[in-house]
């Protein structure tokens, strides 16, 4: 499979860099005095070849032998996406386990019951996760509309009949189940940028249309969320809607102008929450920033878990820093529990495993030729190891502490179901890569005519 572009031709064509010309031969290329310097450069340029292209040569023949080419592709990176995202869930459900049982027993429960929860989502996610990589993507564009219009009405019943917790408005609550919408927003959010996004393709060199309605809309999902003082859900979708907007093809310069204001309004909601204030400060200088208030109390517990764990851990279950010594151990921080229990090789095994999602859905978006596709695949990309990237640097202390948790691993059905339905889009992509012979069934077909889907009928 050959690889494409990943942004769109006319903001290719606008910064393209022109290629060196080649050197001419025969008599116009003058006589036979030609300079010594010429001379040398001619036989090192023959002979050498820069690192950079010998290293992109070096990754195009490694995916081209491992996916196949023309009809022998063999969907290698349909199975790269399935089975890393299997792994990680995997690991989430054993770690949920391993990390939850010591406050869960001290406060009278099983100390299964997160990790049961847990893995009742993940079954349902992988279920869906299978229907949606059976189904035509293009099938799910009827659902943009509605899925944006439900994110909208859930965030605003979020505001007036929701749970708080630690001082996030964020759940609601049905018949016992605690649901978090702005999980689910943030797929309906990248459905739709690329449904819209795709139909105005023409027009998003104006910044007219650029705005116009994708920006109001996103920054609407954005307002609701950080009404609910939840910062960290608004930076990921924040992230979310600045790659819809990149691989549609946006001209770069507007992303300047909106950085600068994402920039401004993170500043202004940092300086006008005293908690935040206290968070970056604390992180900054290392010390408390108030009498009885340690900021960077969870952050530094964290430190002492990835520290103590070594090279290949305190042995799966053996942690100490769960024992309420990491508030939330099973959550935003379980990456330091992996630390702890399974060691350095244990943070690299998740490392890679992203590293692999990563790669393999980086294939299925440099092979989009459809902008719907493209702008859908490269979000959902972005939205998974963006967020993987903040939590890793949260536990790390790269960064202040963010409520952000890691996709696949934290404790949390929400955001679980919402990870696996979005790895499920990307497999129907992944899918229609595939040698015919090699691809699993699909549920829903359809066939183009006319600019429009239909369902294909079965002959009599």
């Amino acid at each position: 499979m050959v690889s494409t572009p990943t942004r769109a031709p006319a903001a290719r064509q606008r910064g393209a860099t022109p290629l060196p010309p080649t050197p001419r031969t025969g008599k116009a290329a003058g006589s036979s005095r030609t300079s010594p310097t010429a001379q040398a450069r001619g036989s090192a340029g023959k002979g050498h070849v820069p690192p950079l292209a010998r290293l992109r040569g070096w990754y195009r023949s490694f995916w081209a032998k491992l996916e196949g080419t023309g009809k022998s592709r063999n969907g290698s990176t349909y199975y790269l996406i399935l089975g890393s995202t299997l792994a990680l869930t995997a690991i989430g459900i054993m770690m949920v386990l391993s990390a939850s049982s010591v406050e869960a027993i001290a406060a009278g429960e099983s100390p299964y019951t997160a990790a049961l929860k847990q893995g009742m989502f993940a079954a349902i996610g992988v279920f869906l996760m299978f229907v949606l990589s059976r189904v035509n993507v293009v099938w799910l564009k009827r659902l943009a509309w509605p899925g944006i219009a439900g994110a909208y009405v859930l965030l605003v019943l979020v505001l007036l009949i929701g749970t708080s917790t630690n001082g996030n408005q964020n759940w609601i609550e049905f018949g016992g189940i605690t649901f978090q919408p702005s999980e689910a927003a943030k797929l309906a959010l990248a459905l739709w940028m690329a449904t819209v996004l795709a139909v105005k393709a023409k027009l998003l060199h104006r910044w007219q249309h650029v705005v116009v309605p994708v920006l109001p809309a996103a920054a609407g999902i954005i307002g609701l969320v950080l009404a609910g003082n939840d910062l960290g859900t608004g930076m990921i979708i924040m992230m979310i809607m600045a790659a819809a907007l990149f691989f549609a093809g946006v001209p770069l310069h507007m992303f300047g102008i909106a950085a600068m204001v994402a920039v401004a309004g993170a500043g202004f909601m940092a300086v006008t929450s005293s908690n935040r204030m206290c968070r970056i400060t604390s992180w900054w200088t290392g010390n408390s920033c108030g009498e009885g208030i340690d900021a960077n109390y969870q952050s530094t517990n964290g430190l002492y878990g990835l520290a103590s764990g070594g090279w290949l851990g305190v042995g799966l279950g053996q942690s100490r820093q769960k024992y309420s010594w990491i508030p939330e151990a099973h959550n935003d921080f379980i990456f330091a529990i992996i630390g702890e229990e399974l060691g350095l090789v244990g943070t690299v095994v998740v490392l890679v495993l992203f590293a692999i999602l990563g790669a393999a859905i980086y294939r299925v978006v440099v092979a989009q030729e459809d902008l719907f596709h493209r702008v859908l695949a490269g979000t959902i990309m972005v939205w998974l190891l963006g967020q993987a990237t903040v939590n890793m640097s949260v536990v790390t202390g790269l960064v202040p502490v963010i409520g952000v948790p890691l996709p696949f691993i934290s404790y949390g059905g929400s955001a679980l179901l919402m990870s696996l339905c979005a790895v499920g889009v990307v497999l129907s992509l992944a899918r229609e890569q595939m040698a015919p012979s090699a691809q699993p069934k699909r549920l829903l077909k359809f066939r183009i005519k006319g600019g429009r889907p239909h369902p294909t009928r079965k002959r009599k």
